[in-house]
């Protein structure tokens, strides 16, 4: 049985032919925003590579780009089919591929769909891959004049301003750390002497942060020495007192922003693929009511389309028909190359 049948007649089959051409060459301005998008995505990600675990987060990114420049390249093609549906003797020259390309077009739509799918839940492994990344950047604070790592202060620093935030989980995790260099702390000095003493590491421990953790919002001065010291400071409680650094973490906040912009690109993925799934079954109708004419000589004739010849079921029942079929050759093939080669 013919799965959504609809006739047409020759006004019919123009308007539809001019519908799905405006189709494709809108999908080929969605290619290039996949495009576009995966790029942003890419340069965001470099941004702050170094405060990366792996290189594994630009797996996506690099997936869009690809996606995106395919994504122009089929719809470019599909365009030009549409176009060339309206002459007949035009499009016999695409009618043998013509089959091919749309199985083509059904894998890659589950692919683009599967790559929506990716976005949404790349979130997790990105949760791990900040907090790794993160908590070794913060070892490596001090290391100014260390090469490879003298920029990680900086790194930190502009991170910690731009996104609002202290710490990897919170402001404590910089209590655990060293981020003071060795350089700037004399050794001579009692206080130097007893921190490094009391730690079992040998390391110069404080209840400090950064300058780049306060919160320039706060009326008080900032407060990043001391912080748990209540007689360093007057009229000062840390237990009750709201404290005038960010209390978010780096990384809850860098996992929301990325989180925030891999939800949107999946969401416009989303939206590629129905429209993509439409220019497929608009170009299946194009396809097939030009070989159901009821006279081929006659442009105007009345014809058929659908979207599949026969039904869901029998359609896929005929398709794995085919694979064993392919299967059990490809058998044959190789047992006749193998009798072959004992004969010789």
């Amino acid at each position: 049985m013919v799965l959504m049948l609809v006739k047409f007649d020759l006004k019919k089959r123009v308007k539809l032919a001019q519908t799905v051409w405006f189709m494709y060459w809108f999908a080929v301005m969605a290619g290039v925003l996949v495009f576009s998008m995966g790029l942003f995505f890419k340069i965001e990600l470099r941004k702050r590579s170094e405060l990366m675990d792996n290189n594994e987060s630009h797996f996506l990114p690099n997936l869009l780009i690809f996606m995106g420049l395919i994504l122009c390249g089929i719809n470019g093609f599909g365009g030009k089919v549409c176009y060339d549906s309206l002459d007949p003797a035009k499009f016999v020259k695409w009618k043998p591929m013509l089959k091919t390309f749309l199985m083509f077009c059904v894998g890659f739509n589950v692919l683009l769909l599967l790559t929506a799918l990716l976005c949404f839940l790349m979130r997790i492994p990105l949760q791990f891959t900040l907090a790794e990344g993160l908590k070794n950047g913060m070892k490596f604070y001090k290391d100014t004049d260390t090469p490879g790592r003298c920029y990680m202060k900086r790194t930190l620093d502009l991170m910690q301003i731009e996104f609002r935030c202290c710490g990897n989980d919170n402001f404590r995790d910089w209590f655990e750390i060293q981020w003071v260099s060795n350089r700037y702390l004399d050794f001579s000095a009692k206080e130097v002497k007893d921190r490094i003493g009391s730690n079992v590491d040998g390391q110069y421990l404080m209840d400090g942060v950064p300058f780049s953790c306060c919160n320039p919002s706060s009326p008080r001065p900032c407060i990043q020495l001391q912080m748990t010291n209540n007689s360093a400071y007057y009229s000062y409680d840390h237990y009750t007192e709201e404290l005038n650094v960010w209390k978010r973490g780096c990384r809850e906040s860098m996992v929301s922003y990325y989180g925030g912009l891999m939800n949107t690109i999946g969401a416009l993925v989303v939206l590629v693929t129905m429209l993509e799934v439409a220019v497929t079954i608009g170009l299946q109708y194009i396809d097939s009511s030009l070989s159901t004419l009821v006279n081929p000589e006659d442009p105007e004739s009345e014809s058929e389309g659908w979207i599949l010849e026969k039904s869901v079921k029998e359609t896929f029942t005929d398709i794995m028909a085919n694979m064993k079929a392919m299967g059990k050759g490809g058998k044959v093939d190789e047992g006749g190359e193998a009798g072959i080669a004992t004969v010789s």
